[in-house]
């Protein structure tokens, strides 16, 4: 059996609507990528400002995330080096205890193993929070956040845990001085080795 086409495949992905009925607003699967990809960003879900533009890590978020990885925008969403595939694809609505819920169960498993296996090129994966991590690493994955990425290089080189650049996480990276210290250096080495 010939595997779908990768155009193809985004095409339905972006067209989904697994979880309509369960979201107060229209779903906007928001993904980029092409076959020749080399580095994989693997985030949660889109944010309200990604879903009103359709482009992800299109907010202050992503500008940290592009100072963590060293590189400029056009590098970020170069579709040719650079795939973004969050754990879910649409934006999920707000939690009620402040913040974005988390990513909808049914878009990983419905939509994750085709597109990766659409990647080939893919070297390196950029395993951004707990959804991530779970997912990529599996069995791998510490008991918390904060010891997957502290143990960043047991994964390498194929994935690199990282926390959400999100400004909820400033008091957990005042906490972890090691992240600026040691893990930025190896990720923009990794980085910059790969693209």
């Amino acid at each position: 059996m010939t595997a779908e086409p990768f155009d193809q495949l985004l095409a339905r992905v972006r067209a989904c609507r697994l979880c309509a009925a369960k979201m107060d607003h229209e779903p906007r699967p928001v993904l980029r990528g092409r076959p020749s990809a080399r580095l994989l960003i693997a985030g949660q879900a889109p944010g309200m400002r990604v879903f009103e533009t359709g482009i992800p890590f299109n907010d202050p978020s992503g500008d940290r995330l592009r100072q963590w990885l060293g590189i400029d925008r056009e590098t970020f969403y170069d579709e040719g080096r650079i795939a973004i595939l969050p754990m879910g694809f649409c934006y999920p609505g707000t939690d009620p205890r402040g913040g974005d819920r988390p990513p909808r169960p049914e878009c990983a498993p419905a939509w994750r193993a085709g597109l990766i296996e659409g990647l080939p090129q893919i070297r390196l994966t950029l395993a951004i929070g707990a959804y991530a991590q779970a997912w990529h690493l599996g069995t791998r994955a510490r008991a918390s956040l904060t010891e997957t990425v502290g143990d960043f290089r047991a994964y390498l080189p194929e994935v690199f845990p990282l926390p959400h650049p999100s400004w909820r996480n400033n008091a957990w990276l005042s906490r972890n001085p090691w992240f600026s210290t040691d893990a930025l250096p190896a990720l923009r080495a990794a980085v910059a080795a790969l693209l």
